[in-house]
């Protein structure tokens, strides 16, 4: 896949994801979401911690930027500038680093995890502060073949670092479910969560 492709993904995704953050009401921040233990805010805070894990290999962190707890819309555009700067850059996007699924280059890290965590974490973000939680079709689409091969280290806290926890246990949801609700359940969300 080329890098041009990895990174208009990336930026469709991105602006989707900064949408839902802008549409986020004050008194919202703090409501719970689908993900155990999190506020809406933590939701954004994960997507924080995902792009600074993308930086790492380049013994790089996020960029000064606002504080989450102040302005996570300002903090996440700040990371996201972080990532795209890296994907515009063909020689870091082509390199090849270790990550807890073995060797990989950094675009293709980004593409698997940072990028498509903001799909996923949209539907948290969208479900917890009432907003429209449909996953383009599109995306369910290219997710649910990888998402059935998922390796478990996926689902084991902290091996992309402390704190990181990436799926949780799976939620069975019934064989003709819409694949989106078949989709969240196999990542360890309940389609029908309610807060």
């Amino acid at each position: 896949m080329s890098g041009s492709e990895v990174a208009e993904r990336y930026r469709r995704r991105a602006d989707r994801f900064d949408a839902l953050v802008a549409g986020v009401r004050a008194d919202q921040w703090s409501w719970p979401s689908p993900c155990d233990e999190w506020t809406a805010r933590d939701v954004v805070g994960h997507i924080l911690d995902m792009h600074a894990a993308m930086l790492q290999p380049f013994g790089r962190e996020l960029s000064p930027a606002p504080a989450l707890a102040d302005d996570p819309l300002g903090a996440f555009r700040a990371a996201r500038a972080d990532i795209e700067a890296v994907l515009a850059d063909p020689a870091e996007a082509g390199s090849t680093h270790d990550t807890p699924m073995g060797p990989s280059t950094a675009e293709n890290h980004i593409d698997g995890v940072a990028s498509a965590d903001l799909v996923l974490h949209g539907w948290d973000l969208a479900k917890a502060t009432g907003q429209d939680d449909t996953i383009d079709p599109a995306e369910v689409e290219r997710s649910w073949p990888g998402v059935q091969q998922m390796p478990p280290e996926m689902r084991i806290p902290g091996a992309f670092g402390p704190g990181i926890v990436v799926f949780g246990p799976e939620v069975p949801v019934p064989s003709d479910a819409p694949l989106q609700d078949r989709l969240l359940g196999l990542i360890g969300r309940d389609p029908h969560w309610k807060a």
